[in-house]
């Protein structure tokens, strides 16, 4: 039994990859794993929980290692710096990406047909919630309006960063530890810019 789960979920996470989400039916997943109907439905239902199922098995590790790192850096009522909290969010992505390549051109192919938002409700919410909380009592002087902005722009940047295509000369010769480092650096710089509200009124006086 827990092969054949193992065999469907492999199956769906290659073809989820290089054919995407929506060109993917349930029919072919079961023809390629070589398994009946009945072994999906009876797994996972249909064919959105077994994406979820997918998706859980390399996110959920990655989430529990976040709040891992962020408790350490949280104990004894410790302030983290951006850098440290932003680290603790994307360094144990990177190490899981870095492993897993198909996983993350999977990724790329469920973002580009709209599907984060949900994704990142069902499967991130309560870490990113905790994640941003910490950030936002980093940099306390940020407006929440502009502090929610900069979130959004983490993000894309993310999204961009590692499951965007590596077909430009910034991306192509770094791999995917280096390319967050980068992104670590950009962001912390990001995040600790005056708002730019203030900015604007300060440039009139």
């Amino acid at each position: 039994m827990i092969e054949t789960t193992q065999k469907i979920l492999d199956t769906a996470e290659h073809l989820f990859a290089t054919q995407g989400y929506a060109g993917t039916s349930l029919r072919q997943i079961i023809a390629e794993a070589g398994v009946n109907v009945a072994a999906i439905h009876y797994h996972f239902g249909g064919k959105e929980d077994l994406l979820d199922a997918v998706i859980l098995r390399k996110a959920g590790p990655v989430n529990d290692r976040r709040l891992s790192i962020l408790d350490g850096l949280e104990a004894g009522g410790k302030t983290p710096t951006v850098e440290e909290i932003l680290g603790a969010f994307f360094q144990p992505m990177a190490e899981t990406a870095a492993k897993e390549p198909q996983f993350v051109a999977m990724m790329g192919r469920v973002i580009s047909e709209g599907l984060l938002p949900a994704i990142a409700q069902k499967h991130f919410a309560p870490v990113t919630a905790r994640i941003w909380a910490a950030l936002m009592r980093a940099v306390p002087e940020l407006p929440q309006d502009e502090f929610r902005m900069r979130v959004q722009f983490l993000v894309g940047a993310m999204a961009r960063t590692v499951c965007g295509p590596a077909d430009w000369p910034a991306m192509d010769c770094a791999g995917v530890e280096t390319r967050i480092e980068y992104l670590v650096t950009f962001l912390s710089a990001g995040f600790r810019a005056r708002a730019t509200r203030a900015a604007a009124k300060q440039e009139k006086k």
